[in-house]
This record gives structure tokens, sequence and C-alpha cells, in this order.
């Protein structure tokens, strides 16, 4: 009698575990709330470690996909007016896509980002020397620089939303800069639709630190056609000009009667092939517009894109006195991203909140310098929406 009720149990026990849903073998749940976060394998580097894609979704439609190589937001899924939900960011389906020859899509930018002329720098009266990357200058980090290393990556849940916290320890004397910079960047996601992203860093000797973001977005959702329909603001009086290297000419120029002018919400394409020295000069838009900003180092909305078909807004605030408008020129059809897509001229736009170019060559501009009693600390806000 009792073998037979052990037999019995054990039948129902197996049917009971064979009748529960089971999950994916490369997703895995990491906490319950109302955020869903789930972890997925995203292939591995050539030296053999693994990279790993970490998706965050709200309970209000937004869902975004980070990976611990560069920091990289691979995905921003968000519904149009009509409710369909679409990719905003140009990006790839694999990782190879994002080693081989990825114009720093998504990425967490540095130490610095943005030019330095001819890739040098004097900090104290000491000389430092910088890869030229870009031409003759240096740009963003270098030749690798914090969008081509692999983070440490710690998943979170906090009062107000989910993310990802994200840590690097840049050695003295990498891509030629000095110090040993600790650097901490946590993307947070909220359920009124924002992300938040955080940077902190400290350093053991005086060095130069000018840390963003590279996302490229396209608001029609992925990637329908270019973003010259997309309509801009850009809360700015001035910007700053440059010379043929696109470095900074340490002037800074009204955008006044320019092509320039976004403080009123206007079409990228409208002005974009005018004649002017600077769009000659960039290509189009990729320059550095001088924020008004009420407080210095306040967290303040200061852009805003909209696509009027999907009706899909974007907004950014940031504590950085600078933004580097940038309308995707040198795309040129040669990258095949995600959905199979050549990302052609002009198919993403990027606002990528900093300091100025070339800071540390101009004088007259804030100063980049960090001290080892010091902490840099910055924070961009994304907010996405439908317009009404």
């Amino acid at each position: 009698m009792t073998t037979l009720k052990l037999s019995s149990l054990l039948v129902i026990f197996t049917f009971l575990f064979a009748c529960q849903p089971q999950k994916k073998s490369d997703e895995q749940p990491l906490v319950s709330s109302p955020f869903k976060i789930t972890t997925t394998n995203f292939g591995v580097l050539p030296e053999g470690d693994s990279v790993t894609k970490y998706t965050f979704a709200n309970s209000n439609g937004l869902e975004v996909s980070i990976i611990n190589y560069g920091g990289i937001v691979t995905n921003i899924n968000f519904p149009d007016t009509s409710g369909k939900v679409e990719d905003l960011v140009l990006g790839f389906d694999h990782l190879e896509g994002y080693l081989k020859e990825s114009p720093y899509f998504g990425a967490i930018v540095g130490r610095y980002g943005n030019r330095i002329a001819q890739g040098k720098f004097t900090l104290n009266g000491q000389a430092y020397n910088l890869a030229t990357n870009n031409n003759k200058n240096h740009l963003h980090g270098g030749l690798k620089g914090f969008d081509k290393v692999l983070w440490d990556a710690t998943p979170f849940e906090s009062a107000d939303g989910a993310g990802l916290k994200l840590h690097y320890l840049s050695k003295d004397m990498e891509e030629g800069y000095p110090g040993n910079l600790d650097v901490n960047v946590t993307y947070t996601i909220k359920n009124d639709n924002t992300i938040e992203i955080d940077y902190k860093a400290t350093t053991d000797k005086p060095t130069i630190v000018n840390l963003t973001q590279h996302s490229y977005f396209n608001l029609t959702g992925d990637v329908k056609r270019d973003i010259l329909n997309h309509e801009v603001m850009i809360l700015a009086d001035s910007l700053i000009p440059v010379d043929a290297g696109l470095i900074p000419t340490g002037e800074m120029m009204s955008v006044t009667e320019t092509p320039f002018d976004f403080r009123q919400v206007t079409p990228v394409g409208d002005r974009i092939d005018e004649q002017d020295e600077q769009l000659s000069l960039g290509g189009g838009y990729d320059h550095c517009w001088v924020l008004d900003k009420t407080t210095p180092n306040a967290l303040e909305w200061v852009v805003k894109a909209m696509d009027p078909e999907s009706g899909r807004v974007f907004e950014l605030a940031t504590t950085e006195p600078g933004v580097q408008f940038y309308s995707g020129n040198f795309l040129d059809g040669s990258i095949t991203g995600k959905y199979k897509t050549a990302y052609q001229h002009r198919y993403g736009l990027c606002f990528e909140p900093e300091h100025f170019p070339d800071s540390p060559n101009q004088a007259n501009f804030p100063s980049v310098v960090l001290n080892p009693d010091e902490e840099y600390h910055t924070t961009t806000v994304w907010r996405f929406s439908i317009v009404e």
C-alpha cells in the first residue's frame, strides 16, 4: 500500500513539473518586478570573453537592450501613434557588426568624446600624444576607446526603475591618457518612458575626460527612410564653428539667420543643403551647439525631435554645456545593419551631450580637466513619447 502511494505521488509530481512553462535556455529573468528584465548571450569576443545583452521592458511600451561590450544600446523599441512597436536606433543584429564596422552605433564614448586637434594636448606643463584615428586628429577616445572594451555589468532594480550599472578601469596611459580613470556609467529605464544615463569617474592623476553616448536615432521605426523629415529643436543661441578638419576655430557663432537655428521646431532637411561654409565643412550638421542653460550644470531639457508620420517624439535633457548634433552625413550605404538595412546617407541622427570639442587646446572653453580630489559627474536623460 505504501509503495503504491509513493508511486502515485511520483507520477503526479512528474506531471505537474512537465506542465510548467519552460524558459528559453538563453533567457533568464533576473528579478520579479513591474519591469521585465532578461539576459541573452550576444556572442564571444576574439579574446574569448562572452558578451551579454540585457533587456529591460517597462509597463508602458518601452523596451531597451544594452550589451556590456562598449556599453552599447543595441535596441530601443517603442510604439507609434497606432501602437505599432518598432526599433528606433541603428545597430546590428550580431556582435560581429559592432566589432568590424560600427561608426560608434549606440556606444559609450571616452575617454574623450569628439575631436582633439593633432591628437595632442598639454596638461600641467606635460605634453601628451594620443592616437590620430580621424585623419590627423584624435576622435572618440582613440583606436580602442570605451566603445571597444568589455565593461563589468550589473543589472539592478530601484524604486523608480531598472537598469544596468557598468564599470571600467581605464589604466594609466591607456590610449595615451594619463591617470588610472575609474569609470561608472548607469543606465536607468523608468516607467515614465525615460532613460537616465549617469556618468561618474575618478582619477589618481590629473587627466582629461569628456564622456558621451553615441546612439543613432531614426524615429520612423525599423529605419524606413532618412531623417530629413524629422523635426528638431535645439535650445541654443550659438554653436562652435570648425575648420576643414572639424576642429573648433575657438570662436562661438550666433545661429541667428543661419541654417543652424533650431530654436524653433524645424525639419532637418529644410536647410541642410544650403550654400553655407559650415554645412559644407561638416557635410551637413556635425557641430557642437552651445546650450542655453538657465543654470550652468543643471539638468535641463534642451533637445526635441519628432517624426511626423509615426508621431514618435524624442527629448533630451543634460547637465552638459553642449550637444553635438550629427545628421549621419558619413553613412553611405556600405554598412548593412539590423533588418538587413543598408544604412544610407542620413539614415540616423545623433545628439551627443558633451563638453566642447578640442577643449584641452582651447583656453576659452570650459575645462575638461579632472584632478585626483574631484569626481567627474554628468547626467543625460532621454524621454520617449507620441504626439497627442
